[in-house]
């Protein structure tokens, strides 16, 4: 009999997580940057209308972009904004964290991936880690690790019982 007119608030403050990035690469250090974004990309990030698994950053101008982060325009948006849902976006870092980064993107095989997509205090904020690419059997490894550990678990459930 009770109807809830409002949605309720989801307790996790996570937006997406990239859970692709973490089965490609080696994450040797994350850090947290904060994300320049237009009005119509919050309203949309609040719906959870964000792709973030084929996107990457980049480095330009001693300055790192997110590029090739889908964030699906709602329907409806504002007619006077023309959205470009795939838009590079900037990351906002202080100058020493961009010199660390810039060192070690220099190292041979690392890169810059995006993790996760969460609110902090009101704000979007992008977890980013410096990684290495994986290679087959390292994945591969990685696969059996869970597996185990995934039998593991059920083993020890049912003895519990």
């Amino acid at each position: 009999m009770s109807k809830k007119s409002k949605k309720t608030k989801s307790s996790s403050n996570t937006i997406v997580v990239n859970k692709k990035a973490r089965h490609d690469y080696f994450i040797e250090q994350s850090l947290e940057a904060g994300v320049s974004l237009e009005g119509w990309e919050v309203k949309s990030l609040r719906d959870n209308k964000v792709h973030i698994k084929e996107s990457y950053v980049i480095l330009k101008n001693n300055e790192l972009f997110l590029f090739g982060a889908h964030i699906t325009p709602m329907a409806n948006a504002s007619t006077h904004v023309n959205p470009d849902p795939t838009r590079t976006r900037k990351l906002l870092l202080n100058r020493l964290e961009i010199n660390r980064i810039k060192d070690k993107i220099n190292q041979k095989g690392a890169t810059v991936v995006p993790l996760k997509l969460y609110w902090k205090r009101g704000r979007v904020k992008l977890e980013i880690g410096v990684a290495k690419g994986k290679k087959d059997h390292d994945k591969r490894q990685d696969i059996k690790a869970k597996d185990w550990q995934r039998d593991k678990q059920r083993a020890m459930k049912e003895s519990n019982k």
